[in-house]
């Protein structure tokens, strides 16, 4: 069963609630999970969301049909935690409740914007070579944090602002 998985976490500092927050009509979570079913890669879409304070997020995305199985541990709710931090815990969860997962996605609810099409086609540069996983990136003038550099070969890295440095 291929899986797409959503973090949505409900202690966002910069813009509180963000997950939820309406844009052009819409919570931001559902555009995610529209485009997760649309695309037809996934068998089923679950969100990873923190505490029952924020069943909120909860209710939200089960209405766009997204399931939401489990509450995220604190340790892996804060500041500090990490996206493959959260992914290992729902793929773990999953696998210890007899979900046979086969392929897994880790979409963002704030990607208003990824399309049914940008999964299908990521899906299938996955399954048709020898990638251990696919992702979409855009080019931005900055900041650069988070930010990669493509190579002639089309691989990618961490960009560095000493690489930078002259």
């Amino acid at each position: 069963m291929n899986v797409a998985i959503i973090p949505a976490r409900g202690g966002s500092k910069r813009i509180p609630r963000k997950n939820i927050k309406h844009f052009h009509g819409k919570p931001m979570i559902a555009y995610s999970i529209e485009a997760a079913f649309a695309s037809d890669c996934f068998d089923k879409v679950i969100v990873s969301t923190d505490d029952a304070e924020i069943a909120e997020i909860a209710e939200v995305a089960k209405k766009y049909g997204a399931e939401v199985p489990f509450l995220r541990p604190s340790n892996i709710s804060d500041d500090y935690a990490t996206t493959m931090d959260v992914m290992h815990h729902a793929i773990t969860w999953c696998g210890n409740n007899g979900w046979n997962i086969g392929d897994v996605c880790c979409l963002y609810a704030t990607a208003p914007f990824v399309l049914p099409e940008d999964l299908q086609k990521g899906y299938e540069l996955l399954r048709e070579t020898s990638v251990q996983f696919t992702f979409s990136a855009t080019s931005f003038p900055f900041p650069i944090q988070r930010a990669i550099k493509l190579d002639e070969q089309g691989s990618v890295s961490m960009f560095s602002r000493l690489c930078c440095v002259i």
